[in-house]
């Protein structure tokens, strides 16, 4: 019996537009992409708990090397980002906190205003958008310099020298940039504070500086102080071990490397995301 003639990908995905109602075919699209996002997802938690088992097991290996990394991975995802967080925290400071103090105090609510800032900055935003800078400033440096280093064989080149490349190349990451996001976020968390008690003093608001922070203070808890310092420590971590996957997990081209940026923006956004509906759900249920 003979065999077809097979269809060049161009037509066939024509043959498939045309036969395939529109509904369905937005179904199967979406079915193809959850799935390759689940396998994406899976593949990036194995690989973050290979990073996991080595730096508890190989703690202590080669100190003097890696200290020195883990102290520049800290500086270029915090100290380096204070002046880019310092313009969010004063915009946040305006958008959020300078208009409820406005708002509240003409409906005479100004004692609600210590639950916005906790709620809105402390819990949400403020880990968030350090994150997403952090994200945007060194997670993709961090593509860049593994996928290239991956590329041109340096990582073959540490394997052949006894070297591990996960502890040289990803532990420093993974801690430094662990410690910097949590570091950038509490000062952008201060930082829209500050600005938003000062938008509100513009604006002639009845708010003394006291009775700001004494209801900041009463609207935090214990938990807030634990997850604060829980949420971007897993924020950082979750970037770091996303953008060295996209680096270091399959050989690269060069030009391979801005494609596997992308993809690590995106799947580092996604969990990030269900990072902080976990940390959500644990402020309701506590």
């Amino acid at each position: 019996m003979p065999v077809p003639p097979a269809v060049p990908a161009a037509e066939s995905d024509t043959l498939l537009l045309n036969r395939v109602p529109l509904s369905q075919l937005y179904f199967l699209y979406l079915g193809r992409r959850l799935i390759g996002m689940v396998n994406a997802l899976r593949a990036v938690g194995a690989f973050g708990l290979i990073v996991l088992g080595v730096i508890f097991t190989q703690s202590g290996v080669a100190r003097r090397v890696i200290r020195p990394r883990i102290i520049q991975q800290v500086a270029r995802s915090g100290l380096f980002l204070l002046p880019m967080a310092s313009f969010f925290s004063l915009a946040l400071g305006l958008v959020v906190i300078g208009q409820s103090v406005s708002l509240l105090s003409r409906v005479g609510a100004t004692r609600f205003l210590g639950v916005i800032m906790v709620i809105v900055v402390v819990r949400e935003l403020g880990p968030l958008i350090t994150a997403l800078i952090v994200l945007c400033r060194t997670g993709t440096a961090h593509v860049v310099e593994l996928g290239t280093a991956r590329a041109l064989g340096e990582v073959e080149a540490l394997e052949v020298m006894g070297i591990d490349p996960i502890h040289y190349l990803v532990v420093p990451r993974a801690i430094g940039m662990a410690v910097g996001i949590l570091s950038l976020t509490v000062y952008l968390i201060l930082g829209a504070l500050v600005s938003g008690y000062w938008w509100a003093f513009v604006q002639d608001v009845p708010l003394t500086p006291l009775d700001y922070l004494r209801q900041a203070t009463e609207a935090l808890s214990g938990l807030d102080f634990l997850l604060l310092a829980l949420k971007p420590a897993g924020f950082g971590f979750i970037i770091a071990v996303v953008t060295s996957y996209h680096g270091l997990a399959r050989p690269l081209s060069v030009a391979d490397v801005s494609v596997s940026t992308v993809r690590a923006v995106g799947q580092s956004i996604v969990l990030c995301g269900l990072l902080d509906a976990l940390f959500l759900i644990l402020y309701l249920v506590i």
